[in-house]
C-alpha cells in the first residue's frame, strides 16, 4: 500500500472589494474571480506609440470585433472543412474593392521608386557637367536603391541562425507536409530556428520559396498537439489570401517605412535643424497619409486571414489545442523573461565545479516553468488581455476575440494527432539547433 503525500493547504482570505474567498496566488498574482479585484495590478511602462501605430491598434480592435460577428454569421469555418471554408471565403464587394485599391496604391509607391531611378539616370547621363544636377541624380539613384523591392535571402539567415532542410530533418518535414496538406496547401523548403517566442511563415528569393520560422521560446513550451495547432495556423496563412503578405504590397510597406525613417524630424539644436524639419514636414505628412490609407485598406484582410488561420489550426490539431495555443501566447512575455533569467543563471555556472555544458537543459527548464503556470493564472491573463486588448502585434485581432471564436463555436476533433513516439523523433532532429541556440544565449 503506497502512502499518499499530504495535500498542501492553500491560504485563503476575503476579497477587500466583495468579500468573496480568494486563494493566495503564491508567486502569481492574488486576485478575485468574482469582482476582478487586483486582476491587473501591474503598472505598464510602455512607450507612447506614434500616430500610425495608434491607428493600427484602433483599427485592429474595431475590425476584430466586426470580423468576429461577420464570421459567426457565416458559420464557423473550422467545423466542416471545405464546406465551412467556402462560406468563410465568400467574397464581398468591399473586400474586393479594398484589395484592388491597396494594389493600386502599392503600384503608385513603387512608381515613385522607378521614377527616382529613371530620373537619377537621366540627370547623370544627360546633364553631366551641368552644375549640381548629376549630384542630384546620384542622390535619386541612392534613394531608389534603398527603396527598391526586397527579396529575403536564406543565405543571410544561415549566417546567424540554424537552418534545416529536408535531408537534415526528414521526420520534421514529413510532419510539416502532413499539416500543410490538412489545411489545403503545400510545405516549405526550409525551416529557420531562433530563440524568439514566436513563429511565422515567409518567402525568400525571386522565386518566392516558402520558409517556416520556429522560435524555440514558443515551440518548447507547447505540448505536441499545441505544436500541430501552431503549424496549422502558420500554414493556414498560405491557404488564406492576405494582401499584406503579397510581394507587391509588402514591399510598398517597406518603402513607406523607409521614407518615414528618412524624413523623420531631427532634434532641433540649431536654426538649420528647424529649417530642415520645416522643409521635410510636407513630404513626411504625405508619406504618413499614404501609409495610413494603405493600413486601412489592408488591415481588415490581414485580420480575416488570422481568424481563418486559427480555423486551420483547429482543423489540424483540434479546437482544444488551438484554444490552448491562444493561452500560451498570453504568457509569451513572461516566458521571454524566464528564458533570459535561465540564460544568466546558466552563464554563472561557467568555470564552476560543474563539468557539463551549462546550456544543457535550458529548454527543459523553460518548458517546466511554462507547465507550472496554473489555470487560475491563465484565467487572470485572459481577463487582462480583454481589458488591455492584447494582440500578438498590431496586425492581429485581439487575442481574447480569437480565443472566444474558437471556444464558443463548434468543437472540432484533431485531424492530426502527434503521438509521443513521433514527437520524440521530431524533437531529436531539432536537438542540434536547440543546443546551438542555447549556447548562444548562455554566451550572451
Amino acid at each position: 500500500m503506497t502512502e499518499t503525500a499530504p495535500a498542501v493547504a492553500t491560504a485563503v482570505r476575503d476579497c477587500p472589494e466583495c468579500g468573496a474567498h480568494v486563494a493566495d496566488g503564491g508567486r502569481y498574482v492574488t486576485w478575485c474571480a468574482a469582482c476582478d479585484w487586483n486582476v491587473d495590478p501591474e503598472v505598464r511602462d510602455e512607450e507612447t506609440p506614434g500616430r500610425v501605430e495608434r491607428l493600427r491598434r484602433r483599427l485592429a480592435r474595431r475590425d476584430g470585433e466586426q470580423l468576429l460577428a461577420e464570421l459567426t454569421e457565416l458559420g464557423e469555418p473550422q467545423d466542416s472543412g471545405a464546406r465551412g471554408e467556402s462560406a468563410a471565403h465568400r467574397p464581398t464587394s468591399r473586400r474586393g474593392v479594398a484589395g484592388g485599391l491597396a494594389v493600386g496604391l502599392a503600384v503608385a509607391v513603387h512608381g515613385v521608386t522607378l521614377a527616382l531611378l529613371a530620373g537619377g539616370l537621366w540627370l547623370i547621363v544627360a546633364c553631366w557637367g551641368e552644375g549640381f544636377l548629376p549630384a542630384f541624380g546620384a542622390l535619386a539613384l541612392g534613394l531608389a536603391a534603398v527603396l527598391r523591392p526586397r527579396f529575403s535571402s536564406l543565405t543571410k539567415a544561415e549566417k546567424h541562425r540554424p537552418v534545416l532542410r529536408r535531408p537534415d530533418a526528414p521526420r520534421l518535414f514529413a510532419l510539416l507536409d502532413e499539416v500543410a496538406e490538412s489545411v489545403g496547401t503545400t510545405g516549405v523548403v526550409a525551416v529557420v530556428i531562433d530563440a524568439d517566442a514566436n513563429a511565422s511563415v515567409s518567402t525568400y528569393g525571386i522565386r518566392q520559396r516558402r520558409v517556416l520560422h520556429i522560435g524555440l521560446g514558443l515551440w518548447q513550451i507547447l505540448t505536441p498537439q499545441e505544436r500541430i495547432a501552431l503549424l496549422g495556423h502558420e500554414f493556414g496563412h498560405y491557404s488564406h489570401g492576405d494582401t499584406r503578405r503579397s510581394l507587391l504590397v509588402g514591399n510598398a510597406f517597406h518603402s513607406l517605412g523607409t521614407w518615414r525613417y528618412t524624413l523623420a524630424p531631427q532634434q532641433t539644436e540649431s536654426l538649420m535643424d528647424h529649417f530642415v524639419n520645416l522643409m521635410t514636414a510636407p513630404p513626411r505628412l504625405l508619406v504618413d497619409g499614404v501609409l495610413v490609407v494603405l493600413e486601412h485598406l489592408t488591415l481588415r484582410d490581414a485580420q480575416r486571414a488570422e481568424y481563418l488561420a486559427d480555423s486551420a489550426a483547429a482543423r489540424a490539431a483540434g479546437t482544444e489545442a488551438a484554444a490552448a495555443l491562444m493561452d500560451r501566447l498570453l504568457i509569451a512575455g513572461s516566458v521571454a523573461g524566464e528564458l533570459a533569467r535561465e540564460s544568466v543563471a546558466a552563464r554563472t555556472r561557467i568555470g564552476g565545479a560543474r563539468r557539463e555544458d551549462p546550456a544543457e537543459g535550458l529548454w527543459e527548464r523553460l518548458a517546466a516553468h511554462a507547465a507550472s503556470v496554473p489555470e487560475r493564472e491563465y484565467e487572470r491573463l485572459r481577463r487582462v488581455a480583454e481589458r488591455r486588448g492584447h494582440q500578438v502585434d498590431s496586425t492581429h485581432p485581439p487575442t481574447h476575440l480569437r480565443h472566444r471564436r474558437l471556444t464558443r463555436g463548434t468543437r472540432v476533433e484533431a485531424g492530426i494527432v502527434l503521438a509521443p513516439p513521433r514527437a520524440v523523433e521530431v524533437d531529436a532532429e531539432l536537438a542540434g539547433a536547440r543546443l546551438t541556440i542555447a549556447r548562444e544565449l548562455v554566451r550572451g
